[in-house]
């Protein structure tokens, strides 16, 4: 459940119409306010957990467009919970929110780097994806090194200071001109950034700080997905450095094709298949939905090419309400053979038949156009 119930809008301090801009350079300034290593307000912890809660819905066009329809019920069934930052560094959780680099490092120390992202493919049945499911996706994975911790140092020695950056990782250089001082800082080339060299790497990851490893991972697809779309699972990506957080895993999901379905948008269509006598004198037939089956009442005269609706029998709406209808098209087969007798039948129907008994309601068109729609 969502830390707060109070308007997104008004804690960031924005108008409801704000741009992407806006919402972040807002949450820069009031982040630096309220963080509870600069403010000495006894719920400056709190505050500022509403503050990046905030700004998770609102920089998202997903989660805000939700929020402004449906509200926090809206975000809440959608499965979104706010994210839990470590409060203990105002530039790891900048970095965090928009990406390393923006801020540069922090003051005195080597800067951490983030984990890259990984990449995954998963494939689900149609019904799957009108339920929801829990895929196991296995993938290869840089974690951080156990034996090291990370630091990718072999246990039980030290890894010495850098004498160039003096142990900061990096190094600043001061030019003057006319418009006054300028300082360009840069990676130091001796020890990549690390502030330290190491003389005795970690034997298991060979000084790297991490290693590969297998994992698996439980991935859950929300009810209503459609082919092609991603799933973000935050964190679970290559392990970063220096301390560094973790990569995202990208999951592209693929919906198999249904032989009996035909899906668009949230609507399902299907075909019956029924004999002339059947569409003549009328049928109840079962139809498949992704629910089972159904049965459907048809009335005597039906035509082909007509269109029953089953009401909220489609797809659920991806994190919203209600589900979209299944379609119906009717199909009547006409006889490819024929015996004697069932010729001689036909021939006394026909010659017992009048203008009455083929009226039509609408032209071939306009059926065309309603199996359309």
């Amino acid at each position: 459940m969502a830390a707060t119930d109070r308007d997104y809008y008004e804690l960031l301090g924005v108008p409801r119409d704000a741009d992407e801009t806006t919402i972040k350079k807002s949450f820069r300034r009031l982040a630096r306010e309220l963080h509870p290593d600069v403010s000495d307000h006894p719920e400056a912890e709190a505050r500022f957990r509403e503050l990046t809660e905030a700004y998770e819905v609102l920089s998202s066009s997903e989660r805000r467009a939700l929020y402004d329809r449906y509200g926090h019920a809206g975000l809440r069934s959608g499965g979104f919970s706010p994210t839990h930052f470590d409060m203990g560094n105002l530039g790891d959780l900048f970095a965090s929110l928009f990406g390393d680099g923006i801020f540069g490092a922090s003051a005195g120390g080597p800067a951490r780097q983030r984990g890259a992202d990984l990449g995954a493919e998963i494939e689900i049945e149609l019904a799957e994806a009108a339920r929801g499911v829990t895929v196991t996706v296995p993938f290869e994975v840089a974690a951080t090194c156990k034996t090291c911790g990370g630091d990718g140092v072999q246990p039980g020695t030290e890894p010495v200071t850098c004498r160039r950056c003096e142990g900061s990782g990096r190094l600043h250089q001061v030019s003057r001109s006319v418009f006054g001082e300028f300082v360009r800082a840069q990676t130091c080339p001796d020890c990549r950034g690390r502030g330290v060299i190491i003389e005795h790497p970690c034997r298991d990851c060979e000084g790297a700080g991490r290693t590969i490893e297998a994992r698996e991972l439980n991935v859950d697809v929300p009810a209503g997905i459609h082919d092609g779309q991603r799933i973000r699972v935050t964190g679970e990506g290559h392990a970063g450095t220096l301390g560094g957080r973790a990569g995202d895993v990208y999951v592209l999901v693929h919906v198999k094709p249904d032989s009996r379905f035909v899906r668009e948008g949230n609507d399902i269509y299907s075909q019956v298949d029924l004999t002339i006598v059947q569409a003549a004198l009328g049928a109840s037939v079962d139809v498949e939905t992704l629910d089972g089956a159904v049965a459907l009442d048809l009335p005597a005269g039906v035509q082909p090419g007509e269109v029953r609706v089953l009401r909220g029998k489609g797809m659920p709406v991806l994190q919203g309400f209600g589900r979209g209808d299944h379609r119906v098209l009717i199909n009547v087969t006409v006889p490819r053979q024929l015996s004697e007798e069932q010729r001689r039948l036909l021939q006394e129907f026909e010659e017992a038949s009048d203008e009455s008994t083929y009226r039509t309601d609408e032209s071939f068109f306009e059926k065309l156009k309603s199996a359309f729609r």
